[in-house]
């Protein structure tokens, strides 16, 4: 069985009212940047804290009550590691301060700040409201990044938009990472981390204006995320192609093919592979067993049925019908109750 990715849930809604804010803060204690909090709800302190360990990068996913943080000379003296906090403010007004910069970030924004250097953090419902702020934090070690400290300073405490361009981008996999981890395997986390420090980097690189600070890797690899997430989102359009491709990301069709190079695999390849995956799924999927197999190849993509049966039998070598009865048999048997599929036996 694939392991999955190392995750750990902290739901302070699991012990009794009193000992809800001392959990929370045993939790900061333990994190990679310990902070002071003042909050007017440590009396009952409803929050959760969803960790996911992907190597080089550390996600949580924060829903706390309103509150304010302070880390301290004195912390940074107990515990000094070479990270930056990277956070995304999903609900909630959040305010960051440090080296002499100050911002306000609401939902959508990022924030950016050094554990190593004193800085100021709070995070509010709206109008201090009772809705509950929630973010997601991203822990990244000062090695972990190919750009240089001394620019990044530039960046301390500043707000970087999340709804546009590279921060977008940024923003969905943050969320989605850390919105369905049970989707992921642990074999996934390295890959995973690589691609989020990409993309973490290119951002930070464009708002430092200059991108000739960023590496030519990553700024392939940021790319190449993107095209990638284009095609994820146009797979059941038919006029999918290197060519709409090259031209919604403003790059040249020669230059397009260069970018998968390093891939082992080809735009056309990616494309196809993509929707052969899509079509596996729901082939296999009951609530779908009704659906003709043209219908799903053609949501995805194939206008052709003989294209798309010679494609699904070259890559799997069965028919798509036997691939579905195949996997529908299998769903089936796993989901009858053992009393039954014994009374079903012949002796």
């Amino acid at each position: 069985m694939e392991m999955m990715l190392n995750r750990i849930i902290l739901d302070t809604e699991r012990v009794p009212a009193a000992d809800r804010f001392g959990l929370w803060l045993d939790m900061l204690a333990d994190s990679p940047a310990p902070l002071r909090v003042r909050t007017e709800h440590a009396d009952d302190f409803v929050a959760r804290a969803d960790t996911i360990d992907l190597g080089r990068m550390r996600l949580v996913r924060y829903r706390y009550p309103s509150l304010d943080c302070v880390r301290s000379r004195k912390l940074i003296q107990r515990s000094d590691p070479d990270y930056y906090v990277l956070a995304l403010t999903l609900a909630g007004t959040g305010t960051a301060d440090q080296a002499g910069q100050r911002s306000e970030c609401r939902p959508g924004d990022f924030t950016f700040y050094d554990c190593s250097r004193p800085h100021e953090v709070s995070h509010h419902g709206e109008h201090h409201g009772p809705a509950h702020p929630s973010s997601i934090v991203a822990f990244i070690p000062y090695d972990a990044l190919p750009l240089p400290h001394r620019r990044l300073a530039a960046l301390f405490a500043g707000r970087m938009p999340g709804n546009e361009g590279i921060g977008a981008l940024l923003a969905d996999y943050l969320i989605r990472i850390t919105g369905h981890p049970e989707q992921y395997h642990a074999a996934d986390a390295e890959r995973l981390a690589g691609i989020g420090l990409d993309l973490v980097s290119m951002m930070l690189g464009r708002h430092l204006v200059s991108e000739d600070v960023v590496p030519t890797e990553v700024r392939r690899q940021a790319l190449l995320a993107q095209v990638r997430s284009h095609i994820r989102q146009h797979l059941g359009d038919t006029t999918l192609s290197p060519q709409s491709i090259a031209d919604a990301h403003h790059i040249s069709v020669r230059s397009l093919h260069r970018l998968f190079e390093a891939e082992e695999t080809t735009v056309a390849a990616c494309i196809r592979d993509q929707r052969l995956e899509r079509c596996r799924r729901d082939l296999a999927d009951p609530a779908l067993r009704d659906r003709p197999i043209q219908l799903i190849a053609g949501r995805w993509g194939f206008r052709d049925k003989a294209h798309f049966s010679r494609a699904f039998r070259a890559a799997h070598e069965e028919t798509p019908q036997a691939y579905r009865v195949r996997h529908l048999e299998q769903a089936r048997i796993v989901n009858t109750p053992a009393s039954v599929i014994n009374s079903q036996r012949t002796y």
